[in-house]
This record gives C-alpha cells, sequence and structure tokens, in this order.
C-alpha cells in the first residue's frame, strides 16, 4: 500500500460477529477516512442483516461483490461463537467467496476468530498469522502448514496481515492508515480514540513510527507531528529544538522537560529512531542503496553520521 493510493476496504461481517471487531475497527478506518486519507469503506456480508454478539442487529449490509476492484483490502471481522457460527451456511458462503473472488492484488485481513474463516478458504498456508490466544491450536488445526504466531497483537505476511482480536483491530486498522496515509494522521486517530498506539514495547509487529505516542499532551503531539510529517515530505530537513518549541507553542527548555516527561525519550533520540526506521524501509525496498544514498535520504548532514546513529541504535541503546 503506497501513501495517496486510494484503498477499498471490505469488512466482512457473519451472524454471531462480535460487535467490537467490527465497530472498532471501522469507526478507526471511518476517522481516517473523514480526516483526509484516501480510503472507501464498505461492510458486507452474505446476508443483508445479522444479529450481533450483543443480541443487537446490524442491517444495510451489501452484498459479498462478486467482482473486487484494485487494490482493495478484505477484511474480515471476528464472532463470539466460532465454532458454532462458522459451522452455518452463511459463513460457508464467506469461504467460498474467499476461495473464488479474490484477485490477484486483493490484500487480505483478519480481527481475531476471522482468521479461522481465512484458514478454512486456504488463504494462509505458508504464511505467518496470529488469532486469538484461545484459538491458536484451532488455527494451525485450520491451516498445518501456516507458522501461527503467539503473543503477537497482529502479524504483517505480505499480502496477509493477521490480529489478535477485539481491541488488536484497532491497532491493526491504525497500521492500515499509517500505511496508506503516513504516521502522522494515524497518531492523530489514536489520539481521537484516546488509545495507547503502542501495546509492547519488545514487539516487533508494531510501528516505529506509532512509538512514543501513548500521552495526551497536545505540545508534544505538535512536536511529534511536525518530525514525521516532514520526514516523510522533506527528509532533509533537520529540525532544532527552538524550531519544534515555536511550532508546540512552549519554550525550547519546557519542551525538552515535556518530551521526556510525556514520552520518555529525548528529542534528539526521537528524532534518530524515525531516522533509522526510515532508512531500514528503504533497505527493504532497493538493499543496493549506499550509505550516502541513506544518509541523504534520511536526512542526515554525512555517510558519518549516518554509521554513528545507525551503529547506536543497531546495539538497541536508548
Amino acid at each position: 500500500m503506497n501513501i495517496d493510493t486510494q484503498l477499498t476496504i471490505y469488512l466482512v461481517v457473519t451472524p454471531g460477529v462480535l460487535l467490537l471487531d467490527y465497530a472498532g475497527p471501522a469507526e478507526a478506518l471511518r476517522m481516517a477516512r473523514d480526516m483526509g486519507a484516501p480510503l472507501v469503506l464498505h461492510t458486507c456480508g452474505p446476508r443483508t442483516e445479522v444479529q450481533t454478539s450483543l443480541g443487537t442487529q446490524l442491517g444495510g449490509l451489501e452484498a459479498l461483490p462478486q467482482h473486487l476492484p484494485p487494490n482493495s483490502l478484505v477484511l474480515i471481522t471476528g464472532n463470539s461463537h466460532e465454532r458454532e457460527d462458522y459451522a452455518t451456511p452463511a459463513a460457508q458462503q464467506v469461504v467460498l467467496w474467499l476461495q473464488t473472488a479474490m484477485q490477484s492484488d486483493t490484500r487480505l485481513a483478519s480481527i481475531c476468530s476471522g482468521a479461522l474463516l481465512l484458514a478454512m478458504a486456504g488463504q494462509l498456508d505458508g504464511l505467518r498469522c496470529t488469532t486469538h490466544h484461545t484459538l491458536l491450536d484451532d488455527l494451525q488445526a485450520l491451516a498445518p502448514t501456516a507458522q501461527v504466531q503467539a503473543d503477537r497483537i497482529f502479524v504483517n505476511d505480505g499480502h496477509v496481515l493477521t490480529s489478535a482480536g477485539i481491541t488488536t483491530g484497532i491497532d491493526l486498522a491504525l497500521y492500515i492508515v499509517e500505511q496508506v496515509a503516513g504516521a502522522a494522521l494515524a497518531a492523530q486517530v489514536a489520539r481521537r480514540l484516546v488509545m495507547y498506539t503502542r501495546r509492547g514495547p519488545n514487539d516487533p509487529q508494531l510501528s516505529p513510527w506509532l512509538a512514543h505516542r501513548n500521552h495526551m499532551h497536545p505540545a508534544v503531539h505538535r512536536a511529534q507531528d511536525a518530525i514525521t510529517q516532514h520526514l516523510a515530505e522533506d527528509p532533509a530537513r533537520r529540525w532544532t529544538l527552538t524550531e519544534l518549541a515555536e511550532i508546540a507553542c512552549v519554550s525550547p527548555r519546557h519542551l525538552s522537560r515535556l518530551f521526556m516527561q510525556h514520552t520518555g525519550i529525548s528529542v534528539v533520540d526521537y528524532q534518530q529512531q524515525l531516522r533509522m526506521a526510515r532508512a531500514q524501509e528503504l533497505i527493504a525496498h532497493n538493499p543496493a542503496l549506499t550509505q550516502e544514498q541513506l544518509a541523504e535520504a534520511c536526512g542526515f548532514a554525512s555517510a558519518r553520521d549516518f554509521r554513528r546513529v545507525w551503529g547506536r541504535w543497531s546495539l538497541g541503546r536508548s
């Protein structure tokens, strides 16, 4: 997924849908769309109306599309009683649809037990994936060749994203927003949701672009937004503390104190971490890049500065 490329998302619900599995990610994606993310959202299923885990009805659902447009993502939500619910004709209709309607460029995602439907359709064979911790064995049984990951909020394996369940669906939605519209907008959505944007500091599946945003201080967020936005748009820009303090509307000394208090990291270290994250992304797409090219693309004054900072963070110092 590329920034500014429109992404069409189909949220798929089946009878017995766990309401938070659907509503949490759907609202996060809806907020992002309303804030400018290039998203088109559809909620669909095998029925035009389904009963949710709370006993309420969810209506107005679109039919499962038989022709998916380019650059689509199909997001399968989870259920409250998946063993019974997924044995129904409605759920099996979704499985058949997953086997027949996907295009070569269609991306797949699941929340909680929705991964079981992907497994039933053969869409997780050989892939790394996860689901709710109580369903890991079920997922492995349905997809024997899959590499089922425990203790992961979500797992990204190429064209398939799977999340651990329930509230982690919001983490997955924020990750999608970040990929489509950038880290700054994803952080804005997280703040509007009043949620932590990083659940576990040692979890490799979580984005460094959303790290250190688990606070509600507006001045610090203004400084962080400026850093992330310009790193994407103008990587050569090197912010001084005075410039960031002006944007944050506080003194440089006060910003330093606030930044450390609310993020646990200094302003300089925060900028360096993001520059390293940017470098890792560039290397992943083009391993042939030289250190000089990486230094320029990530806003370092020289290749020597790049090597120094790279060495520091690769050793895990903070």
